[in-house]
Parts: C-alpha cells; structure tokens; sequence
C-alpha cells in the first residue's frame, strides 16, 4: 500500500474510532454506569484515549480531525495542544462550535492570574496567545512542563506572534536581543505587521549592546512596522541616553550605531548616505529655525553620552559642581553672551540678508510675548537660572516670613517639606543644564552641527506618546520639546508625573511651534504634575492657545500655584484681579472635551460658568476640583441656569465635589421642561449623595417626563445608609437612564459627612 494511502487508512480508522467511543461515552452518560472502578482514579475513557492519539499525531491526522462532524470535533478540542487548538479556529467556527470556555480554561490553568473587572475580555485565545509570548521571551514560562505548551514542530514564538497587539519591555531590556537575533528574523517581521502598542515598564541602567539591540528593534517596529503607540511607565531614574534613544526612535529619526549592521529593509540606495544640508533642515522642520540653543544642548549632551558609549569605559572622576555664578563667568570670559543667544547671528550658510522663515519670526515673536506674560526667560534660549520660587520661605532663619493666622506653622512645615526638595531637585537639573551649556563653548565644534539628527534619515513615526512617572531632567526635556516641535504625525501626547517645572514653558512653545508645521494632527494632550509654575487657568489658557486645533485636554496639577490660592498672605490677589474679563474667552474653537482633576477651583466660579456656557465643548470634568466650596447657595444656580441654555454638552463629570442631596435636587433642574440642554451623561460619583436625595431626584426626572439621557454614575456614595430607599431610587432611574453604581461601605467617609454637615 502507497504511503499516501496508509496514513489516510490510519486517519479513517481513527476517526472511526473516535465516532464509536463519543456514541459510547454518549450511551454512558444516559445510564450512569454502577461500576467500582468509576471515580478520579479509574483508568481513562477510551475516547479519552483516542483523543490522546488523535492530539499526539495531530501532524498526519489534522486533515481528518477537520472532517469530523461538529459533535465529534467538540469533545475533541480540548484535548489539543494550544498550537492545534489555534489552527483548528476557522474549522470549528465554521462547524458552529466555539473555543473561548476552552482557551478562558488554559488561561485560568497556566497564566493563573485574574484580569482586572473593568476589562472586558472579547477574545480569550488572542489573551491568552499575547501573554503565552511575552512569558516565552522573558524566560517566565516553561513550554516542556505542559504537553498543552509542548510541540517540536512548532516555535512558541513565532506561532503566538502574530496575534500580540501590545508588547511591554521591563527591567534591563529583557528581549530587545532575543527579537533582533537572527533564529526569530520571521518573528519580528510578523510583530512588525501585528504589534501596534509597545510599552517599557520599571526600565534600569542597560549595557551598550542591549542598547543596539533595542536601537534595532525599535527601527523594525515602528520605522517599518505598525507600532504607532509608546508608552514609559515607572522610571524613576531615567538613563538619559537610553530616554533620548526610545524618543528619537519614535520621532522618526533613525541612525545605525556604531559597529552595527546595516538595515536590510532600507534599502541599498539608502544604505550609508547622509543626508545633505537641505535634506537635513527637512528633517528638522523646514519653517523652523534650526539651530537654536536648545536643540544645540540637546546634541551636545546626545554627542557626549555617544563618545562614552563607543569608549566603554569607566570613569571614576568625581563629579564637578558648576555654579550658577562661575557658568555665567566662563560664558562671558568665552565670549558668550546670554542675551545675544536669545537672538542668534546667522550662520556660516546664512546671508546676512537672507529672510527667515516665517516659523522663526513666529517663534521668536512668541516668545517675546511669552516673556511679557509669564516674566521669564524665552524657552528658545539656552538654559537660564531658574527663578526662586514666589513661595519659597526659610522658616527659623533671619529674615523669613513672619507667620499670621493659627495654620501658619503646618504651612510652613509643610512648604519645608516639599519645597526644599523641590528646590533640591532643581538645583542639580541646574548644574545638568548649566554643564551642557559650558560644551557649547567652542569645546566640540562638531556639536554644533546636530549631528544626531542631521545625519539622521527619517522614517515614519508613532502618533501616541505616554510617559508616566518618568521624571525629566533638563537633557530629557530639551530634547523632548526639541522633537516635538517637528512631530507632525504626533496625535495624543500624555505626560503625567514628569517633573516638568519652569521646563513647562519649553513645552509651550515647542507645541507652538509644532501646531505652525503643515500637517500637525496633534488633538489630545494629558498633563498631570505634582506642581506648576503657572496658575492652573493660565495654564489651560496658555495650551489652548498654542494648539488651536486641539480637541482634547485634561489637566492636573496636584499642589497649585500660590496665585491659585489668594488666601495665601503676599499673593497678587483674586483670580478676577490676576485674569481680566476680557481674557476668559478660549482660544480654541475645536476644543470638544476639557478635564481638571484634583485641584482647587472654589475661587474660579466665574470661570467654571463661562466654560459650562461654551458653545463648543461637548464633555466637561470637574474631578475633585472643590467646586461648591465656596457660595455654594448663590453658585449652584448661576451653574444650573448656564447649563440649560447649553444646548452642545452632551457629557458633565462631577465626582468628588460634595453635593450632597441638596446639590443633587439642584442639578435636577437642568433637566426640566424649560431647559434646553442635551446632556446625556452626568457622573456623580464620591458627592456624598443619600437614598432619600436619590429617590426624589429619580421622582423630579418622572414628573418632568424627561426621556432616557444616557449614562449616569453614582459610584462611593451613601446608598447604603438605606437600601431599600437606593433600591427603589435606582429602580426608578433605570427607567429613565442606564445607572450604574457599586455596592460601597459609606462608613470609611464619616470625616467626609462631618465636612459637609
């Protein structure tokens, strides 16, 4: 008999078996067998074990096992390994059978760990395959200790790769080398096309080669692959040199490291050219001036980290402190003056006749303006001293601030506390700025050239860039605001706990440059810090002018500035005295849906209506903000009445501002039958909020007839107090919303209800 033959005869034959013991085994479960040896230790079913023979010669038989009828191919799935079970897919969707209770099983058995109750899990086998590579990759998982993981006529890798959407790189860049080497060549050209999220988590201090590796990696995925999102999380000492490689690698910019090899898929008319003088002003923005101080800080401190990177080796010189007085004294004694940097002669390549764009007029114009409104140095100018905090006090010392009023000492402890450190942290990004400035004394000419860029091809670039907890010394941010001045592709950017301070005015003006390049489609920015140098109004005023097609923004800012808080003794006084009227109006008309979270807005009442009056914006969050602090009686219907002649918000956040019943049933009215608002989704949640206040704004809704608006959030409040009373509320609301609450224990905020009292 023909080979060919002989395994389609085996296939046949077990297939019959297999139809015989499932009619068998069907027979069984009619009639429950009496037999004794029945129980966890009897000997398997004989369909168990030719299922066992069908799964472990899966590699001749799969053609056959396809063919089997539904009921058949049911009892067989979950005897497959992962890799069969994923092939096998398509054939069982078709046959009308589904694989997610087998896969959530694998997950529950092998993964052991329980996924979060806000995820909602739509596919298990793509769950389960995306976490079944990363445990392979980073070595956590053994494939040999379960038959279900084992297969030699598969790799791991290469067949889970291909349904990874997210891939996170931890500690010391654990599986950059892995990914690069030659044996998974086919697994990252499957990542390339499948991977769209790539996040670093919890990074250390890395060595050269898992630096190229990394270099190689990132050119795969994002320059000639699919990634378009870049996440850092929990970086609480950033490698500058390993920062700046993860952002000029998203920007776009791609340049081989030293002794590395050439990039296949480039191309050979590519391979080894530089790009010329014309070509390198592409690259850095064509309307922008392309040199200013900032951007050479930034390539000094780029040159320097790449010198001691090929030199490889240690230096054991201590540290030289350079002060803020002996910087200045040797910039002058170099012939640098601080002030002529603000205005740059022109070049080598530059006429002295020769027009500037219109991008650097604009540049340079606001950042006179900027100087006017935040008195300070423009952020296109190298690194000055920064200014001393308005609020800093030296308490116990000659000369401090005599303390008034009984909370005067906990005020000062605490500015002790925080402000000292602050200043500390400040004081050395000082000596890091001022050093880079020192090399632009004529010490590495070759650094005033960009070369880190300008001999730098550029390839496509993500759109999504988060850093969270990754603070950024003065390196890190020249060279953030230095790159997302040009990154046009750039749509959502979030930087939450950066430690930005005074470096926020390079920021705004690195987005006023960007929002002036020709495509710029940046429409979301999330900004959240611990503190701000900017009261939080002037804050929002000075991004939404600067990205006048932004779409969305949310701001958080934890201690405000002291201007936010005129009850402080020495401050400029109440925010109607620090923004004249005439300054309320945004600049931004695309503005959709605007956020502050956890910060003081009870003196900024007017400037809380006028937002609620906006014609523009659809959804507003006032999260924690203290809303109702201050007037609450006199304020809540100014709130209430702009919010019925607002027919655009669809969406209102007010968790955590303390309503209380009464701020509840007033809030009602927006709803009545006089109001033209549309809102359809209102959130409040943590505003200590009552069985009985619930039940008659359920009872208000129904007697104003109000159709279905949509969602409402009623998390952590006190529906507990009585829960026949919430039950019938709630029952009552569903009629007219989708609710959605939660089941918590009021009793841990009794402090909360004495505040309120």
């Amino acid at each position: 008999m023909a080979a060919p033959e002989a395994w389609r005869a085996r296939s046949c034959w077990f297939c019959e078996v297999a139809a015989a013991t499932t009619m068998e085994a069907t027979s069984r479960e009619a009639a429950p067998a009496k037999s004794s040896a029945s129980g966890p230790n009897a000997p398997p079913a004989l369909f168990e074990l030719c299922g066992r023979a069908v799964s472990a010669h899966m590699g001749v038989l799969e053609s056959g096992v396809w063919a089997l009828p539904g009921p058949i191919l049911q009892s067989i799935l979950p005897l497959l390994n992962i890799y069969y079970l994923e092939r096998i897919e398509e054939t069982a969707l078709k046959k009308g059978l589904s694989t997610q209770a087998i896969w959530r099983r694998l997950w529950d058995e092998l993964m052991k760990t329980r996924p979060s109750s806000l995820e909602s899990v739509t596919c298990w086998r793509a769950k389960f395959m995306e976490a079944f590579f990363s445990h392979v990759l980073r070595g956590t998982i053994d494939v040999s200790s379960d038959r279900r993981l084992c297969d030699q006529r598969f790799s791991p890798l290469l067949h889970s790769s291909r349904h990874v959407r997210q891939l996170t790189i931890c500690n010391m860049l654990q599986g950059a080398t892995e990914l690069v080497a030659e044996p998974n060549r086919r697994v990252l050209e499957t990542l390339a096309s499948s991977l769209h999220t790539l996040k670093f988590r919890h990074l250390l201090f890395s060595d050269v080669a898992a630096q190229q590796s990394l270099r190689q990696l990132l050119h795969q995925l994002i320059h000639h692959g699919a990634v378009s999102q870049v996440s850092l999380y929990s970086w609480p000492v950033p490698e500058s040199a390993l920062f700046i490689l993860i952002l000029t690698m998203s920007a776009g910019f791609w340049q081989p490291g030293p002794g590395g090899p050439p990039c296949r898929l480039c191309g050979e008319a590519s391979r080894g050219r530089a790009p010329s003088r014309d070509e390198g002003s592409l690259l850095l923005g064509s309307r922008r001036p392309r040199r200013d101080a900032a951007e050479r800080c930034a390539a000094a401190l780029m040159a320097s980290r790449r010198k001691s990177e090929a030199k490889q080796m240690p230096r054991a010189a201590p540290a030289t402190r350079v002060t803020r007085r002996s910087t200045q004294e040797s910039l002058t004694a170099g012939g640098t003056d601080l002030k002529r940097e603000l205005h740059p002669p022109a070049t080598s390549h530059e006429a002295p006749g020769t027009k500037r764009p219109p991008s650097a007029l604009a540049a340079t114009s606001s950042a006179s303006s900027s100087t006017s409104s935040y008195k300070r140095a423009p952020a296109s100018s190298a690194p000055q001293p920064k200014p001393l905090k308005r609020f800093k006090r030296a308490a116990g010392k000659k000369g401090a601030r005599t303390r008034q009023g009984p909370g005067a000492e906990s005020e000062d402890l605490y500015d002790f506390v925080f402000i000292v450190a602050g200043e500390k942290e400040d004081g050395e990004e000082m000596e890091i700025g001022e050093v880079a400035c020192g090399a632009l004394d004529g010490s590495d000419p070759s650094c005033l050239g960009l070369p880190a860029l300008e001999a730098s091809q550029r390839f496509r670039s993500i759109s999504t860039l988060e850093l969270f907890t990754v603070p950024l010394s003065t390196e890190a941010a020249l060279t953030l605001c230095h790159l997302l001045s040009s990154w046009v592709s750039l749509e959502s950017l979030t930087l939450s706990y950066n430690g930005l301070g005074s470096n926020i005015f390079r920021l705004l003006d690195s987005l006023r440059a960007l929002s002036g390049q020709a495509g710029c489609r940046l429409r979301a920015l999330h900004l959240s810090d611990l503190f701000s140098p900017l009261p939080i109004l002037e804050l929002t005023r000075a991004i939404v002018r600067a990205l006048p097609l932004l779409r969305v923004l949310s701001i958080r800012v934890d201690h405000p500035s002291q201007r936010d808080n005129p009850g402080v003794p020495g401050n400029a006084g109440p925010p109607s005295l620090i923004i004249g009227d005439e300054e309320i109006p945004e600049y931004n008309l695309a503005l959709k849906r605007l956020s502050f979270h956890d910060m003081n807005l009870a003196d900024c009442q007017s400037e809380v209506l006028f937002l609620l009056q906006n014609l523009t914006l659809q959804e507003i969050t006032f999260s924690f903000c203290r809303l109702f602090e201050k007037r609450p009686a006199q304020f809540l219907p100014e709130m209430v009445a702009a919010m019925k002649g607002n027919s655009t918000l669809k969406g209102l956040r007010l968790p955590g501002n303390r309503l209380g019943n009464a701020g509840l049933l007033a809030l009602a009215d927006v709803f009545s039958e006089d109001s033209s608002s549309s809102l359809c989704q209102l959130d409040i949640s943590s505003n200590c909020i009552k069985p009985d206040g619930l039940l008659e704004f359920a009872k208000r809704l129904e007697r104003w007839g109000r159709g279905a608006f949509g969602h409402l959030r009623l998390f952590q409040n006190w529906l507990d107090q009585d829960a026949v009373t919430a039950r019938e509320a709630i029952r009552r609301l569903r009629a007219t919303c989708h609710v959605v609450s939660d089941s918590w224990d009021s009793s841990q905020a009794f402090a909360d209800y004495v505040s309120t009292m």
